[in-house]
């Protein structure tokens, strides 16, 4: 499943967006309104990476506004980005944020970058080639805390660096586990949407049980998401060698049972019907940003 993702994910970003150019005109791209692309050399892990920023409408002169990470960028930013618009009209405060999209590293193809940025620790698999990379989360993260948020105080007056909160699907959910889990203080707010807890033997599901049974106090909101068709096949077997994706439903419960034995933090669970590991994506994204932008 998880390479049919990383396949999706690499076509998409080939995929160039075309507007409407006059009659007679060459063909121009097509561009997000009030986005913007920042390049950013990261001294820690000593590779460039694209942000993609998405401002909210013209505001007051120094209003301040909360902060929306989405990992995996080519594909959760625009979806983000269309749906606040269209979430406004319902009189949530969805459009009034800064949207930041975390894409790949330049150079790198999506697969290699989110295979190595978004994952904890290194897969025990037989199945794939020594030469791929995993496990360099914590390193990320040390990116984000010392050279995101710093660029973003410095280049993005709108931004509100106090209200940071994150969206991520997949292993951008896996991340996103990790974070809550170890760095919890770096958001505020967690959309966690078809989590890969299965990765590397349920190694974060096992470090959720041990913090529950510590009780450990954790102080974040987050939302847990799975698509409804995201449930192992009675009497599935993964082949021998491949780590199976595994039943990501029922992952997302046992997190939930353990994060709901942990003091201060507040956790709902949505799954969503007749969606998919792929198709989930959107009504996630759309659910999310009810829960995170609640209306006046």
């Amino acid at each position: 499943m998880h390479r049919l993702l990383n396949l999706v994910l690499g076509l998409i970003c080939l995929l160039p967006l075309w507007g409407t150019p006059p009659v007679g005109a060459q063909p121009a791209p097509y561009a997000l309104e009030r986005t913007e692309v920042h390049r950013l050399h990261s001294r820690v892990l000593q590779r460039d990476y694209e942000l993609y920023i998405g401002l909210p409408p013209a505001t007051p002169a120094g209003a301040r506004h909360p902060l929306l990470f989405v990992t995996d960028a080519p594909v959760g930013f625009p979806v983000i980005h269309a749906m606040a618009r269209r979430l406004s009209h319902e009189g949530l405060q969805a459009q009034q944020m800064v949207l930041v999209g975390l894409s790949y590293a330049v150079g790198d193809s999506p697969t290699v970058s989110r295979n190595r940025d978004y994952t904890p620790s290194q897969r025990a698999s037989a199945a794939e080639d020594s030469s791929v990379r995993y496990g360099e989360a914590e390193a990320y993260v040390r990116f984000l805390r010392e050279e995101v948020l710093p660029y973003l105080a410095a280049h993005v007056p709108q931004a509100d660096p106090a209200r940071r909160y994150f969206a991520g699907h997949s292993y951008g959910g896996l991340f996103g586990a990790h974070v809550l889990l170890h760095h919890t203080d770096l958001f505020q707010r967690y959309i966690l949407s078809s989590p890969s807890l299965w990765f590397d033997q349920e190694r974060l599901l096992r470090e959720a049980d041990a913090r529950a049974a510590r009780r450990q106090p954790l102080k974040a909101q987050v939302l847990l998401l799975a698509g409804e068709r995201e449930q192992s096949a009675p009497g599935r077997r993964p082949r021998p060698g491949v780590e199976a994706d595994g039943d990501i439903v029922g992952n997302t419960r046992r997190f939930e049972r353990a994060l709901r034995q942990l003091p201060g933090l507040q956790v709902q669970r949505q799954i969503v019907p007749d969606e998919d590991h792929l198709s989930v994506f959107p009504s996630a994204m759309v659910r999310g940003m009810r829960w995170a932008f609640p209306g006046r």
